[in-house]
């Protein structure tokens, strides 16, 4: 707890009003003008919160249909599933979702640029036609080190996210050589959707520095978050914290100081997770919990929604349809015979799309307002 406590306050004097003022030079000529105007700064605090002053309080799940066992199975051609997501989102819809985070995949963009984006295009009028708005996620330190497009691998019985490909991967995400080859994606991606009302935020990594890479990733992550500001789309910019550690430091002052709200994972309890939004809120900034909900670890619905909303953070949990996946299972207890576990870690409603817990999805509709 002692480490704990010492990170976040280092979190918080760094959000203090202030501190960290963007620096705009206004002395320039010619194309290195040019530059400068197009890597337009960090939103102000201002703006920020007028973004999300302007939309309802949001709610909803990071989201991978029930029949995609990754983000490369959810957007390659052969395995897009539309049907899949229109229902499924609708289950979503009915008890007051407005709010999706979808990851992507740097791989299914390369091997088809333009049928990756056309696709990305139909999931987000699938999502419209809900309601829903979009979170996009482009890259991962999570799960399987070794993307490979193609089919994708059956899931492990009893195993969670047996299936889930990081994004570029190990040691890609390390390698400085292949950003080169990552920066037209996430360039053609968001120059693309730059001005798609529909998407809500682009979050622009997703744990970094997870699966024992730490500091390893820092590179990367200032790389995409220089690339995504030349773009400078018109939806803010993010990327979660999400390790409390103090080795972590380095890659946690980087995301908060460079995204234009903040966004961050708590999968613990209340008094922890509270603990995590009074000192997140020191930096002024809209605050989006973008993965909680772990049932055996005390992080539910009936506790930890109610508190987002008191605080007026979005609240976005891990999880919506029991599937391919195998979310359902906790991350470090498998079951062998892919038997049902005694309690669910994540997801909401069941293959058939009845709910999980009756009284869970009767909360999260009057929660919503519904």
């Amino acid at each position: 707890m002692k480490k704990f406590s010492f990170l976040l306050l280092l979190v918080a004097l760094l959000g203090a009003p202030g501190a960290h003022a963007q620096k705009v030079k206004t002395k320039t000529k010619g194309a290195a003008a040019a530059t400068a105007a197009a890597q337009a700064p960090r939103w102000t605090t201002a703006k920020a919160n007028a973004w999300y002053a302007a939309r309802p309080w949001m709610s909803g799940a990071n989201f991978t249909p029930s029949t995609a066992i990754n983000q490369l199975e959810m957007w390659q051609a052969a395995t897009f599933d539309p049907q899949t997501i229109d229902k499924e989102l609708g289950w979503a819809e009915g008890i007051g979702f407005n709010t999706m985070r979808v990851f992507l995949h740097s791989l299914a963009w390369k091997e088809d640029p333009a049928g990756f984006k056309k696709r990305v295009g139909d999931y987000l009028a699938i999502a419209d036609k809900h309601h829903i708005s979009t979170i996009l996620v482009f890259f991962d330190d999570c799960w399987n080190k070794d993307p490979k497009a193609g089919p994708q691998p059956a899931p492990k019985p009893g195993v969670h996210n047996s299936g889930w490909a990081q994004d570029p991967g190990d040691p890609a995400s390390r390698d400085s050589a292949t950003f080169a080859q990552l920066r037209p994606y996430v360039t053609d991606v968001l120059t693309s959707f730059a001005h798609d009302k529909r998407i809500l935020l682009w979050d622009l990594y997703n744990e970094p520095g997870n699966n024992g890479k730490g500091l390893a990733s820092l590179p990367l992550l200032r790389n995409v978050f220089a690339w995504a500001t030349a773009v400078r789309p018109d939806q803010p910019l993010s990327a979660g914290l999400w390790n409390w550690e103090p080795a972590y430091g380095p890659l946690n002052t980087y995301q908060a100081l460079h995204s234009d709200v903040i966004t961050y994972h708590c999968y613990d309890e209340v008094p922890l997770h509270e603990r995590i939004i009074s000192l997140l809120a020191t930096h002024g900034r809209p605050l989006l919990c973008t993965e909680y909900m772990a049932r055996p670890r005390n992080s539910r619905f009936v506790n930890i929604m109610p508190l987002l909303k008191k605080y007026n953070v979005a609240a976005i949990n891990w999880g919506l349809v029991d599937g391919k996946t195998n979310t359902k299972y906790q991350w470090d207890v498998p079951i062998a015979d892919g038997s049902e576990p005694t309690e669910w870690f994540h997801e909401v409603f069941r293959k058939d799309g009845t709910p999980y817990h009756q009284d869970e999805a009767d909360l999260i509709k009057k929660t919503n307002g519904k």
